[in-house]
């Protein structure tokens, strides 16, 4: 059976990241089915607007909007429904639900979640924290660090630091390599939440078979070896129980995954930090 196809189309006064998340969320959970995916962000006027119903109107779908300002929500829906597209606001739902709640109207602001606001500073030092002190770049004064991540090579340690320096956490990793034992530093620190990331062998040599290709380097090396993988991997998973560092295995997760369950670690670190 062959793989269908739709028009979703994306249109906010913001960035469209909530729209996108969303609707590939959704999408996600249809085997056999994909989105061709059309977004527009900051859709603020009339005449933006009048050029996405053009390009809705050429290519009749589903669509998703988030447009908290004027009247263009309804003009949108018009359009799109005279186009035999169905139309639905994100999260007006929400916003209904709040209201209902909190008892008060909301404040038109497009955007709103994007203001420069100290969180958002936060996430700024956290980035380039993590940035400064990637893949061994220990700092001075560990301490410093929110995550310290520990792995062998291609367990996604990278990534999945940048996604935690994004959500606040300044984060460091450590590639992990044989015969190199890990800085006294590591093993002392108290701050930080030290995680252990591991994966199959499988997964592993499949990944650094990818990159030694796509190098066009040598893919007999000891690198992507089964027998040497697995003892990496093996020596890995002993220093993280030695040390008693919760550790989580990459092998089939996303990095929203990795990161998500380092967040949840990373709550309960902090709390007996606290309290000790």
């Amino acid at each position: 059976m062959g793989r269908s196809y739709f028009h979703l189309h994306l249109v906010s006064d913001s960035t469209g990241e909530t729209l996108i998340n969303v609707g590939r969320a959704a999408a996600a959970q249809y085997e056999g089915v994909s989105a061709i995916e059309h977004v527009y962000p900051l859709v603020r006027s009339g005449s933006q607007l009048e050029r996405v119903i053009s390009e809705i109107r050429a290519a009749p779908g589903l669509v998703l909007y988030t447009l908290v300002g004027g009247d263009l929500g309804q003009r949108l829906e018009m359009a799109a429904r005279e186009s035999g597209s169905p139309c639905l606001s994100v999260l007006q739902p929400v916003h209904d639900l709040l209201q209902s709640y909190l008892g008060t109207q909301k404040a038109a602001r497009p955007g709103a979640q994007h203001m420069l606001n100290a969180e958002y500073f936060k996430r700024i030092d956290a980035m380039n924290f993590t940035l400064a002190h990637d893949d061994g770049n220990l700092p001075e004064d560990l301490e410093e660090a929110d995550v310290i991540l520990l792995g062998v090579s291609r367990t996604s340690k990278t990534p999945t630091s940048i996604y935690l320096a994004n959500r606040g956490l300044k984060t460091t990793n450590l590639p992990l390599i044989p015969g190199v034992p890990v800085p006294a530093e590591i093993e002392a620190a108290r701050k930080p939440l030290i995680v252990g990331l591991f994966a199959s062998p499988e997964r592993i040599i499949q990944i650094r078979q990818n990159r030694l290709s796509s190098l066009n380097a040598d893919e007999s090396s000891m690198y992507v070896d089964r027998e040497a993988v697995s003892d990496e991997i093996t020596a890995s998973r002993r220093l993280f129980m030695r040390n008693r560092w919760p550790t989580i295995d990459v092998t089939r997760r996303s990095i929203e995954e990795t990161a998500a369950a380092i967040l949840d670690l990373h709550r309960d670190h902090r709390m007996k930090f606290i309290a000790e």
